[in-house]
């Protein structure tokens, strides 16, 4: 458990010894602790990875306030001040991805490359998924209860994959902590500043997404000037626990890529 920016919260890492590469930060989907991400850091043993419980999700105690997009962005950054990292590679996973985008905007000298997987440009914004699946999002009761939290995971995110996913280290959020992630990505957009973020850009997605469509990744990718567009198949929203391998090959791959300069004239 970590103080930043008036907030207590869980902080998770994996091959802290690595010191090879720069650190890899992942910031998790919505409801999701950090438990979740364990298929991903089993792949990436080349780099310290590190995680963070959201406030009343995981292992995070309630948020005292409510908090928006840009206010975990600049707690992220206190964070890693804390850590005493100046610099880290991002990756964010559909809610994850908001604050990921924000954080690329916010703090672009803290940042060596980002990446966004089945994530999109805020709650007004994006390419709304299937309904029904939408609207059971909307009721806190049916992902702040465990047993529920575990039968609706598995049709939420693992919606349209044909691979299984485990969902057992998952840990029910608060309802404080639940509404707050909702409401934070609803009243969010990136659109004014999507043309902005600089940084090298990875944007991964599955084809049957059924929360976030593709469409979404698109409209990322047109927006975000010289990024990269990654397409999956068969995962669904979860594709990158579902295919933890291929996604760590590809997201690796890219991480490790050097930067390619124009050759000037002679």
């Amino acid at each position: 458990m970590i103080g930043v920016a008036g907030r207590r919260l869980r902080v998770g890492q994996w091959h802290a010894e690595q010191t090879g590469a720069r650190p890899l930060v992942i910031l998790n989907g919505i409801g999701m602790n950090i438990e979740l991400l364990e298929p991903i850091a089993r792949v990436l043993t080349d780099r310290r990875i590190i995680a963070v419980d959201m406030p009343g999700i995981g292992g995070s105690p309630d948020p005292v306030f409510p908090y928006t997009i840009p206010c975990m962005a600049l707690a992220l950054a206190s964070l890693l001040d804390r850590l005493r990292i100046e610099q880290v590679d991002l990756l964010g996973i559909s809610w994850g991805g908001a604050v990921a985008q924000q954080f690329a905007f916010q703090h672009r000298g803290r940042l060596g490359k980002l990446v966004l997987a089945a994530t999109a440009s805020g709650g007004a914004t994006m390419v709304p998924g299937n309904f029904a699946l939408l609207g059971k999002m909307a009721d806190p009761r049916e992902y702040t209860v465990e047993k529920a939290l575990r039968r609706n995971l598995a049709m939420l995110y693992n919606g349209g994959g044909s691979a299984r996913v485990s969902l057992n280290a998952a840990k029910a959020p608060s309802p404080l902590g639940w509404a707050c992630q909702m409401t934070a990505f609803a009243t969010w957009t990136s659109v004014p500043f999507l043309p902005l973020i600089s940084v090298p850009t990875l944007i991964m997605a599955d084809e049957e997404d059924q929360l976030i469509p593709p469409t979404n990744s698109h409209f990322l990718h047109n927006a975000i000037p010289g990024s990269r567009l990654e397409m999956f198949e068969g995962g669904g929203h979860l594709f990158m626990l579902s295919k933890s391998h291929e996604f760590g090959e590809k997201l690796t791959a890219f991480l490790d890529e050097r930067p390619h300069y124009p050759k000037r004239a002679a």
